[in-house]
């Protein structure tokens, strides 16, 4: 009729983790209850999309043949919130209307003021993440012409990165 806790340990047997709540004792002959457990199981980041867990009744009473198991499975659903955060240094550039790269040079500053794009990407959580793929677009030519010209690309924090193509073709 009432509400009661039950009282739950975890046991580790044969490799398996259990984890055995006592329903009652004594226990009236046919008597009813409904049980809603609340497991917390971490680790899940590599279970695939579901997890199964094995449900038994047994009684310490004399071997009886309802001892069956009853197997249930639970779709285990990642959630995690990506930030892309991003600035460019200086954060205002204003080329003069008369500048004009010099061809064939190596030097920087003939082929422009330097800016810097830095983009953060951050995992807001609550799980974590693997295998994110991140697809960056540069807008480096303008009808036919340079509007930047890309001269390096890199990465920290054990990132592999994809190198554009048209990434220092004049090797400066």
């Amino acid at each position: 009729q009432g509400q009661e806790k039950l009282s739950c340990n975890p046991k580790k047997e044969n490799g398996t983790h259990m984890v055995l709540c006592e329903l009652g004792n004594p226990m009236k002959a046919g008597a009813q209850i409904t049980v809603d457990m609340e497991l917390s199981v971490s680790g899940l980041e590599d279970m695939g999309d579901a997890i199964t867990f094995q449900l038994q009744l047994r009684s310490k009473n004399s071997p009886s043949s309802s001892n069956a198991s009853v197997t249930v499975t639970v779709p285990v659903e990642a959630q995690a919130e990506m930030e892309l955060r991003g600035n460019s240094l200086p954060d205002t550039t204003v080329l003069p209307t008369s500048w004009q790269g010099v061809e064939g040079s190596r030097r920087l500053e003939d082929h422009g003021i330097k800016v810097e794009h830095v983009y953060e990407l951050h995992n807001k959580g609550p799980s974590t993440v693997s295998g994110v793929t991140l697809r960056l677009a540069v807008p480096h030519q303008l009808g036919g012409h340079i509007l930047l010209y890309l001269l390096e690309l890199g990465t920290e924090g054990g990132m592999n990165c994809t190198h554009h193509p048209d990434l220092n073709p004049a090797q400066v």
